[in-house]
């Protein structure tokens, strides 16, 4: 029981392990040694505590083990059971590649896909790649397709018939049998940072850019209401005063400036008459 299990195990490992805990007296390490499997999922089916039931499988019938092969288990329990004949892989034949059955609806929109934008490739490629026949292909091609009228081009790697790989590979060689090259001209000044720096540069110039714009709407706030109370101190007569100076900008409406050269008012008035004497008349002398 201790050397290394390198013999095969059978066909389907879950479905023997529970027929032979239902129809065996050997131990959970001899099956779960046999089968491949760990001892805590053979217990797991022995207590019913498994998450999914299996239906037993018998390897006698399957020729896998022997009754007698079974009787020296259960007789030793650290005997190590010995396949008897190993189970045969199950090749698939060639054909085209299997597709599941929710995907299939969506081949002729692939098909038609490829023919649009590929139409170097060959129907046999076509059909490897997605999995179809060469009757669809021509059908669709000609347009003699049944569904012909709810046919859409869609991309068969959006569409999850196959990898953008098998894809660009199979453009790749058609193109080279029908001759078609494209020259990749070296790109100048091509940035070689990674992803990280980059997206790094980019959070650092788009707060750079928040902030720039941040204080460009506070300042523009800022005379809005300079010259909110502007028109408010015009419209009053009152004095202005200069944010950026500090100091008080008269009113040019408010009270108009001298003009230069004018005469000086007189700053007293000849007042010194007697406020008894009343003007002569013409020819009339004053009393004495």
């Amino acid at each position: 029981m201790a050397q290394a299990n390198t013999q095969p195990t059978p066909l389907m490992p879950h479905a023997t392990a529970t027929w032979l805990v239902d129809h065996t007296g050997l131990s959970f390490e001899q099956i779960a040694e046999f089968c491949g499997l760990h001892i805590l999922e053979v217990q797991a089916m022995a207590d019913d505590l498994a998450g999914s039931k299996y239906t037993g499988r018998d390897p006698v019938h399957a020729g896998e083990l022997t009754l007698q092969e079974i009787e020296l288990g259960q007789a030793d329990e650290t005997y190590s059971l010995k396949m008897h004949k190993a189970p045969v892989e199950v090749t698939r034949t060639k054909g085209p590649r299997y597709t599941p059955v929710s995907k299939r609806q969506d081949k002729p929109d692939g098909i038609a896909w490829v023919l649009r934008n590929h139409p170097e490739i060959s129907d046999a490629q076509i059909g490897k790649l997605i999995g179809t026949t060469r009757n669809t292909i021509g059908a669709i091609r000609e347009r003699t397709h049944w569904n012909i009228q709810n046919i859409q081009p869609k991309d068969p790697v959006t569409l999850g018939l196959c990898s953008q790989r098998e894809l660009d590979a199979v453009v790749a060689k058609a193109a080279k049998r029908a001759g078609i090259t494209e020259e990749v001209e070296p790109v100048e000044n091509a940035d070689s940072r990674s992803d990280k720096d980059k997206l790094i540069d980019e959070l650092r110039a788009e707060r750079e850019a928040n902030v720039k714009a941040a204080a460009q709407a506070a300042q523009e706030a800022e005379a809005e209401a300079w010259l909110a109370a502007k028109r408010e101190a015009e419209e009053s007569g009152a004095d202005l005063i200069d944010p950026e100076s500090g100091f008080v900008a008269s009113n040019p409406e408010a009270e108009p400036a001298a003009e230069p050269g004018a005469p000086a008012e007189d700053a007293a008035v000849d007042a010194d008459v007697d406020g008894d004497e009343t003007p002569k008349e013409d020819g009339e002398t004053p009393a004495e």
